[in-house]
């Protein structure tokens, strides 16, 4: 698109099935290096990565091209098949139906890398539950508690 001009940036974050903590340490950086190179394939920027044990956060810089859905749906479809390709876990590895997606401006990129980048120190204060609530209220997301029971109830 020529003279289209975009600034988006956009966090996700979604959850492993049932929330099971099946992210490896030791498996963190190829993760990692595998879904940015999807974040790059459909012309995104990662900005920021973090897979905890139980849930991902991605950093990205969005163009107005690509839909969010398709995206979101996309990464953990194929991040879905390199973890199963590589036998990490017992069974079949999968993402939580569903995905939180937060929108910042250009000024708060420091803010929500080093957020991202910091996982391990955020869960030491909250659980992974405390701090999507948090985020949904600070973004004046409106939610129905029943979907949210499902999301973090096994």
């Amino acid at each position: 698109m020529a003279n289209t001009f975009s600034q988006i940036y956009l966090q996700f974050v979604f959850a492993v099935q049932n929330r099971q903590c099946l992210i490896a340490k030791q498996h963190k950086e190829e993760l990692h290096k595998y879904i940015t190179a999807l974040v790059q394939n459909r012309k995104a920027k990662m900005l920021a990565i973090n897979c905890m044990p139980d849930h991902t956060h991605l950093f990205v810089g969005f163009k107005p091209t690509i839909l969010i859905a398709d995206f979101v749906k996309e990464i953990k479809v194929e991040s879905n098949e390199f973890i199963n390709g590589k036998d990490w876990v017992r069974g079949k590895f999968s993402w939580q139906e569903g995905y939180g997606v937060f929108s910042y401006s250009h000024s708060q990129i420091d803010d929500v890398i080093k957020y991202v980048l910091d996982q391990e120190a955020h869960h030491q204060r909250r659980t992974f539950k405390q701090e999507y609530l948090r985020l949904l209220q600070k973004f004046d997301i409106m939610f129905e508690e029943r979907y949210l029971f499902e999301f973090f109830e096994p």
